[in-house]
């Protein structure tokens, strides 16, 4: 499943990072917290590994 926004493709990478063991998991704030308990390796491999071009840097939840 792709990310729907650049903010949200950050969140997943920097989530993707600290379950790697690359960052600390403290360092987290916001969605990327969250992420990094809540979803599997290959589903913040997927959200990360969206193309940023075209994506809005945000998107409101409806």
């Amino acid at each position: 499943m792709p990310a729907k926004s650049k903010a949200q493709q950050k969140a997943a990478g920097a989530a993707l990072a600290a379950k790697r063991g690359e960052t600390s998991k403290s360092a987290l704030r916001g969605a990327s917290k969250q992420m990094v308990e809540s979803m599997t390796e290959k589903q913040l491999e997927d959200f990360a590994a969206t193309p940023r071009k075209g994506k809005p840097e945000h998107v409101k939840d409806r």
